[in-house]
């Protein structure tokens, strides 16, 4: 019999990226863990603490594979977490205009035995020099709430990017790449 995937994970992106590899998770559960940085953490250590962190919360039955992820936005050792509101949102899309960033994004996987296995994707992102009009508006779409660094990169955000070295999907939420090399390392059955 073939086991079942859990995501951890309440973000509808990373189940729609789990559908880009033909996959429907049997169960999403949403993990509860505190997502406070510990001081002096990098935002590497971090990512892969939240992730190992998420998929540990949820509760895995026999057969079952469990796979969670964390997207960290770093500005050197800075964490921009998600945005909570517009305030936020406009100190993290001023500190981003015109500068590169790093968007880590870190996967791990439990499989049935209970083994976890983690990677992390670390893409480079650069925005554009952002006006204030452009900051407003972008705010004013209300798409970058609640996403850490205060954008979506699947959204409108993606036509003020200017360069980008890495994985797109590990910046929407879900390394693809890194995702299927741990499943498949898991156990979990894929072509």
């Amino acid at each position: 019999m073939n086991p079942s995937l859990i995501l951890a994970s309440s973000s509808p992106r990373r189940r729609d990226l789990l559908g880009r590899l033909g996959i429907d998770p049997a169960r999403i559960a949403s993990p509860d863990i505190d997502e406070t940085p510990r001081k002096g953490e990098v935002p590497r250590v971090y990512a892969l603490r939240m992730a190992w962190e998420k998929a540990a919360a949820v509760a895995r039955g026999a057969g079952e594979i469990i796979i969670a992820g964390d997207t960290t936005v770093a500005v050197g050792r800075r964490i921009l977490q998600q945005a909570a509101d517009a305030d936020m949102q406009r100190n993290f899309l001023t500190l981003l205009s015109g500068r590169r960033h790093h968007v880590l994004s870190a996967v791990a996987v439990i499989d049935v035995d209970g083994r976890m296995r983690s990677r992390i994707c670390d893409s480079i992102v650069r925005f554009k020099r952002l006006s204030s009009d452009e900051i407003d508006g972008y705010i004013d779409s209300g798409e970058g709430l609640g996403k850490a660094g205060g954008y979506a990169i699947q959204g409108k955000a993606e036509a003020l990017i200017d360069w980008m070295a890495g994985s797109h999907s590990g910046v929407i939420g879900l390394p693809l790449y890194e995702t299927r090399a741990l499943l498949r390392a898991s156990g979990y059955p894929l072509a």
